[in-house]
């Protein structure tokens, strides 16, 4: 039986989501950037690490901080993959895994979604009022990564339930609520990883061009994934794949129709969308934190860190850092460069980083294209959360004539 007392890592993140509204944590974040920009939590014993200098160093220096979680954390399918592991078994799956994301793959992909997207943009031809997420950016990826992974995509509600459970925290720190979270999270993983077991076995005998059989086939040196390492990678790459991508897509709508002008300048210049999904990733980062493991003592912003020491990164905090960026606090198409780590940083930037931004492109360009102004009516954030998005974005939409 696991237990059922939060980790000090869930204990500190818990503990800063009740100090914030869960979309706009940003006041909290330019507060401790001022006030404790390296800061120790005392309960929970962990380092909470908010400018981005500080927030670089941690990603890139893996010597001194290790993405390797303690023995005793190892518990779920999560843990057991490459963005919790250091060199060189980190460099030996990133190098076999890096073969189904090279650019001419993923160039293959283009065709695919933008048909995908036309055919969730038929789906809501003629509505006046649509709910983004559940119409563009939540069944988008979804299914463009189940494509990509070669699975049935009518499975996609569960993908979705499966990618929301592992990426979840416990309502609070109360012994139930903790307990009621480890148990559905648990079943939900153990679902999970059963179905991506018999689909696995399913291509050991019918390989095919999806990226679990190129992964099953794929070698660096003479070696290849083992099962123990294949279905855990399975289940990051359907999280990765669908869960920010879905939250980039909506974050950067919200931005958009927040400033301004935004929105029709936009339009007015569609060259201007990889600029600003860049931005959107910098401004709103859907994954808003890392963890790290401190392997010998350090210092880090004046601070003496000791070995052994946990180390939560505010990489959404390191984004909107006034020091780096000028007008931090401010949603701008125009910005390049753009030097901002919501993907991540050093040997652990995301793999799938080159297909959430064409995902986000193409998304975007539909919507400018079919849409004259879109007006917000509502929205429901995610609580609950390790990631940071919206659960719903009613919009009411004018159709260009």
């Amino acid at each position: 039986m696991e237990t059922t007392t939060p980790s000090a890592v869930q204990k500190a993140l818990l503990r800063g989501k009740n100090k914030q509204d869960p979309y706009n944590p940003f006041d909290w974040y330019a507060k401790m950037r001022k006030e404790s920009p390296v800061h120790f939590d005392e309960s929970s014993q962990t380092w909470s690490v908010f400018t981005y200098e500080e927030a670089k160093r941690v990603t890139i220096d893996k010597d001194t901080f290790s993405s390797q979680p303690p023995k005793d954390q190892r518990k779920h399918s999560l843990m057991k993959t490459m963005v919790m592991m250091d060199p060189p078994k980190h460099t030996r799956i990133r190098s076999i895994v890096s073969k189904a994301f090279i650019p001419r793959v993923m160039k293959s992909w283009e065709p695919r979604i933008q048909e995908l997207m036309d055919e969730l943009m038929a789906q809501i031809d003629g509505k006046e009022e649509i709910d983004l997420v559940q119409d563009i950016s939540y069944p988008l990826p979804v299914i463009v990564i189940a494509e990509l992974l070669g699975v049935p995509s009518e499975h996609k509600q569960s993908f979705k339930d499966w990618s929301d459970l592992l990426v979840s925290m416990p309502k609070s720190e109360n012994e139930e609520d903790v307990a009621e979270w480890q148990k559905t999270r648990d079943q939900g993983e153990a679902d999970m990883m059963a179905f991506f077991a018999d689909i696995i076995e399913e291509k050991r005998q019918h390989l095919g061009e999806d990226l679990i059989s190129l992964l099953i086939q794929a070698e660096e040196d003479g070696d290849k994934l083992s099962a123990d390492e294949l279905i855990p990678f399975c289940n990051l790459l359907l999280l990765a794949g669908n869960e920010t991508t879905t939250n980039l897509i909506s974050n950067m709508i919200f931005s958009l129709l927040e400033k301004p002008g935004a929105y029709e300048a936009l339009a007015q210049s569609p060259e201007l969308i990889p600029r600003a999904v860049e931005e959107a990733v910098r401004f709103r980062a859907p994954a808003p934190t890392i963890v790290r493991y401190v392997r010998e003592d350090t210092e880090l912003g004046g601070k003496a860190l000791k070995k052994g020491d946990h180390v939560i990164v505010f990489l959404a905090s390191a984004n909107r850092d006034e020091r780096q960026f000028s007008n931090a606090h401010e949603y701008d198409i125009h910005r390049h460069p753009n030097p901002h780590i919501g993907f991540g940083h050093g040997i652990h930037f995301c793999l799938g980083a080159p297909l959430a931004r064409l995902e986000a492109c193409t998304a975007i360009k539909d919507l400018l294209d079919r849409y004259e102004s879109l007006e917000l009516l509502s929205y429901v954030p995610m609580t609950n959360s390790g990631m940071y998005g919206l659960k719903e974005l009613k919009l009411r939409v004018t159709a260009r004539l």
